[in-house]
């Protein structure tokens, strides 16, 4: 073998090995903007999330504000009865579940019977897990998906608070006396 040939065969291994290396790199350039990508998507899965489950929390306070009850399924907030005098639409349509993209809600029960919320059913764990509005601060430090429960709580009837009635003074046998006018007089402005 001559010197020229040692050297061409010498400048095929090192493109061969250069290209490799090419190769390797663009597949990791790949996979890092698949990864990116993918986290993007996911992001955008849980704010859809979040919105349909506000959307469901809301159907199910509209529903209780109406009957004073828990819908007892899904597809009850859909519409009221056929024989109703009005109908009433609480949510336009059953939203699917953007995790699992799938109308697989996991219901959560109310303590009287009914539904009070849902929650999706992936386990798979959040990119979220602090920052959330107020009505959503027990998502806090989930470990999935399934924890993000979207519950309507009715409010607590209070008692009615009643004003105190003003004591009349002693020796007055309840009648109180009238205040005294203003030297201005009841209508307005007095001479002066």
């Amino acid at each position: 073998m001559s010197s020229g040939e040692r050297g061409r065969r010498s400048a095929r291994g090192f493109t061969y090995v250069g290209l490799l290396a090419l190769i390797v790199l663009i597949g990791l350039m790949l996979a890092a903007a698949g990864e990116v990508a993918s986290t993007a998507a996911q992001r955008e899965r849980e704010s859809q999330l979040l919105w349909v489950g506000h959307e469901y929390r809301a159907a199910i306070a509209r529903y209780w504000g109406q009957t004073r009850a828990f819908p007892p399924t899904l597809q009850d907030l859909l519409g009221s009865a056929p024989d109703a005098k009005i109908q009433v639409r609480y949510i336009r349509r059953l939203y699917p579940d953007p995790m699992t993209n799938a109308v697989d809600w996991v219901v959560v029960p109310a303590p009287n019977g009914g539904i009070m919320g849902v929650a999706s059913s992936s386990k798979r764990p959040p990119l979220k897990t602090r920052q959330f509005e107020p009505p959503d601060q027990a998502f806090e430090g989930a470990a999935a998906y399934s924890d993000w429960q979207f519950t309507f709580q009715p409010p607590v009837a209070r008692p009615r608070r009643t004003e105190p009635r003003p004591v009349s003074p002693r020796g007055s046998g309840g009648k109180t006396e009238p205040s005294p006018v203003s030297p201005r007089g009841r209508g307005g402005r007095g001479k002066g």
